[in-house]
């Protein structure tokens, strides 16, 4: 028999190009509050997160620009694609996160997108933006790591 408190992870999208234009501080998985056929939509795969970002509104953190498809079947209960949506998490998260980004160039962008236990959850990170120069010397370290192992996979040992 299989366990109840075992957690499943049905992964939605992901943002790849987060990690190639930010250097990431530090992440959070955040809930979403979801009004009526968004959750439908979700689970379609019909959401973008490319976009989008995170920012305080008052004492609440809103994720901006996030992009929900209106549900096929929806009709009169589809809500505005690309409304404002507040993230939840504790008093004590937001208060870390409100600090950072008081900091110069610090931003909260979103990475991916899942249900966690039947529950819509994005993951957020506190991050800061590449120069060109970082981005081009990642791609080079990237590169030659391919490189290197591609030399270890077609070398035979002992022959």
């Amino acid at each position: 028999m299989a366990q109840k408190d075992r957690e499943d992870y049905q992964i939605i999208t992901v943002n790849r190009k987060a990690r190639h234009d930010y250097h990431i501080l530090e992440t959070y998985e955040a809930g979403l509050v979801l009004r009526g056929t968004e959750v439908k939509s979700i689970r379609n795969s019909q959401v973008s997160i490319k976009e989008s970002y995170a920012q305080f509104k008052g004492e609440e953190l809103f994720i901006v620009d996030m992009h929900i498809a209106p549900y096929k079947f929806g009709n009169r209960f589809n809500l505005e694609p690309k409304r404002d949506r507040k993230l939840l998490l504790n008093k004590r998260e937001l208060g870390r996160i409100k600090g950072n980004i008081d900091t110069k160039g610090v931003t909260v962008i979103p990475l991916r997108l899942y249900f966690k236990n039947g529950y819509a959850k994005l993951e957020i990170a506190l991050a800061k933006g590449k120069k060109l120069y970082d981005k081009r010397r990642d791609l080079t370290e990237k590169a030659i790591k391919r490189e290197s192992e591609r030399e270890l996979k077609n070398k035979t040992w002992g022959r």
